[in-house]
């Protein structure tokens, strides 16, 4: 079953980088363009920050802290196969659009960033989307899914 998560984080990542090669092919020499009007506009920017373009040229920073969330989420999925598929696609997912924007981040010194909708002005990118789809599916599995409030509840118990 982990094998299953690693190929959707690869796939992630397969797909993330492919987009930015044709995002960079045709898009960066235009700047950009409207996608579906009044919904989405596809717009070049070289990111070299985090995210919203926060903390500007600190990439090497980034590479390190971004390497350190990608080991602890793959050792986490490791460890965790098959216990909770919601657990492990989360974290996939954030592998992946890690891994993604690593890449780019090592060797471009910047992210690629096209993505730009018409109700939320920062751009973003297919990596980012993932990263924040996994985190909202993570914190949904461990508000509603997680054994962490009963681990609380027993050691309490256990203490009395």
């Amino acid at each position: 079953m982990i094998f299953l998560y690693l190929a959707i984080a690869a796939v992630v990542v397969v797909i993330d980088q492919v987009i930015k090669y044709f995002v960079d092919l045709n898009l960066k020499p235009i700047g950009s363009t409207v996608a579906i009007p009044h919904i989405l506009d596809l717009v070049y920017v070289e990111n070299r920050g985090v995210a919203f373009g926060m903390f500007k040229d600190m990439r090497w920073i980034f590479v390190v802290l971004t390497g350190v969330v990608i080991v602890v989420f793959t050792v986490m999925l490791i460890k965790n196969a098959g216990k909770s598929k919601l657990f492990s696609l989360a974290a996939a997912l954030i592998v992946g659009g890690g891994i993604g924007n690593l890449i780019d981040r090592i060797f471009l010194g910047y992210v690629i960033d096209y993505l730009q909708l018409s109700f939320f002005s920062p751009v973003c990118n297919f990596a980012d989307y993932c990263i924040t789809a996994g985190t909202v599916l993570l914190i949904i599995y461990l508000l509603f899914f997680s054994d962490i409030k009963d681990d609380k509840k027993i050691k309490t118990e256990e203490s009395k």
